[in-house]
């Protein structure tokens, strides 16, 4: 049964009798044209800091796991060997992966808000555990469980911000906060140079307060989420209009010191049939039918940078320690103008992907990456470089690698309607990272073991060649969604004529 229109749906209420159930309601709203209205403002930055910190949480756990590799392998208690961290890397990864897709699906669910305090909440448990290890597999275990947290976090966080930011800011929004991560990987990189220090620490007291680290910071996060709103392109769909439209209201007086009437802006309507939930199988025919193509473009983006990424700085330390004899307590120290290079990236080319446009800007910076991985790795194999030159062209190759594996994020957060965008980025976050990320750490930690330069490079060239793989795909079918809102982007599964 389709409502009469009146003044009250535009403002994002629906009127209904009280038996009425929501999926037979219909809504005619304003709320994502309000939302998009607004000039960036304190409560834009505060979502930033609040969700965006997840990023930060996730550099630093990655920088431990690289940068406490040394630490691993002569803690008196587990004795590490080069495939055991490359397998325990992997068991993050693997733990990202399951955590993405059953976390993405509750978030599409039950909703971002609930989601992002119950991840948060598994990553905070699983870290303080990982520091009170006891062996090899307890410990994998741990980083295991941590890894759901964090995909968990991805899901929900990624689809918030991206239903809460203003479409002409999304891009480098977007970007910058992904970016974020190497923030993290510098409190990571520090708390190894202070916590593996011998003068500072015992062998095997060190990397567990590394460890603990996390989880401190976890907590402040956990406290500075209370404060943020459902997404009200959430609700709106899923049955709350009126909490929807109070939510706006709120932002409104936030954002420009009183709530707008719709009715006397010219702002676009949508109308749209409320449902509980979207069925799995709608799910699927929306992801690999109607969005076929979009899906297999998000598929090669994701699958070529999580191997990029994963592969080599989660073996950063080890190439650093094995081929260039760096002590495992200077590590950090390496590690620090390489996040530089990478948060850099987003920040300062963010914006062309607002203005020059998303096609162009994922081509070049997943090409240019591949194409300088390639050259360093010849340089790396014959033996050409110092730690400090090796250092510098990683340093160089993520400027570009940074901003093209947060495009890909980007991608499938916006190219997908509201009712699977989160399963969407769990489900090619999981794919991409099961492809390109598991196999990726536990192959270089092999190839390290090997003692080859050669073989090392061969792992180099893969990763390249994937790259500019991506680059091609993306100059050929990537989704002009610059300065667009999500719904003309992607309509609502609930849209009607």
């Amino acid at each position: 049964m389709e409502l009469q229109h009146n003044p009250a749906l535009s403002l994002g209420a629906a009127v209904a009798a009280p038996k009425e159930r929501a999926d037979e309601r219909v809504i005619e709203t304003t709320i994502p044209a309000r939302l998009d209205s607004l000039a960036w403002s304190g409560f834009h930055t505060r979502v930033v800091l609040a969700l965006g910190i997840t990023w930060v949480l996730d550099g630093l756990e990655v920088t431990l796991a690289g940068a406490l590799s040394g630490a691993l392998k002569q803690s008196p208690m587990l004795h590490f060997t080069n495939l055991e961290l490359g397998v325990a890397n992997s068991a993050y990864l693997a733990g990202a992966v399951l955590g993405a897709l059953g976390f993405g699906w509750l978030t599409d669910r039950i909703g971002r808000k609930k989601l992002f305090f119950i991840t948060l909440a598994v990553y905070l448990s699983a870290t303080a555990a990982t520091a009170l290890s006891w062996s090899v597999a307890s410990y994998a275990l741990f980083r295991f469980i941590t890894g759901a947290g964090i995909g968990g976090e991805y899901t929900a966080i990624n689809s918030t911000i991206q239903e809460l930011v203003p479409a002409r800011y999304r891009g480098w929004t977007d970007l910058l906060i992904n970016g974020s991560f190497w923030i993290g990987a510098a409190i990571g990189a520090v708390s190894a140079i202070v916590l593996l220090d011998p003068a500072v620490t015992g062998p095997d007291v060190g990397w567990r307060l590394a460890y603990f680290t996390g989880a401190g910071l976890g907590l402040i996060v956990f406290v500075m989420r209370m404060w943020i709103p459902e997404s009200p392109r959430w609700l709106m769909i899923h049955g709350h209009p009126d909490e929807a439209h109070a939510i706006v209201a709120d932002i409104e007086r936030s954002v420009i010191g009183h709530a707008q009437d719709p009715r006397t802006r010219d702002w676009p309507k949508i109308r749209l049939r409320m449902r509980n939930h979207t069925p799995l199988s709608e799910v699927a025919h929306t992801l690999f039918v109607t969005y076929r193509q979009r899906a297999l473009v998000g598929l090669v983006l994701m699958s070529a940078q999580a191997f990029f990424y994963n592969a080599i700085f989660f073996t950063f330390a080890l190439v650093l320690t094995d081929f260039y004899g760096i002590g495992t307590d200077q590590v950090g120290w390496y590690i620090l103008p390489f996040a530089a290079g990478n948060f850099l990236g987003p920040l300062l080319l963010g914006r062309l992907f607002d203005t020059m446009g998303r096609r162009i800007m994922i081509t070049f910076t997943y090409g240019i990456s591949g194409l300088l991985l390639a050259l360093s790795g010849y340089l790396f194999s014959i033996g050409a470089l110092s730690a400090q030159g090796q250092t510098v062209a990683w340093m160089i190759i993520f400027f570009f690698a940074s901003p093209a594996a947060s495009s890909a994020y980007l991608t499938v957060s916006e190219n997908f309607p509201l009712e699977v965008r989160a399963l969407a980025i769990a489900l090619f976050y999981a794919i991409g990272t099961g492809i390109g990320g598991v196999a990726g750490p536990a192959l270089f930690g092999a190839l390290i073991d090997s003692g080859s330069r050669a073989s090392v490079f061969a792992g180099y060239l893969f990763g390249a060649a994937l790259m500019i793989a991506a680059a091609a795909v993306a100059w050929a079918y990537a989704v002009a969604a610059e300065r667009k809102s999500l719904e003309s982007v992607a309509r609502p599964l609930a849209f009607l004529e």
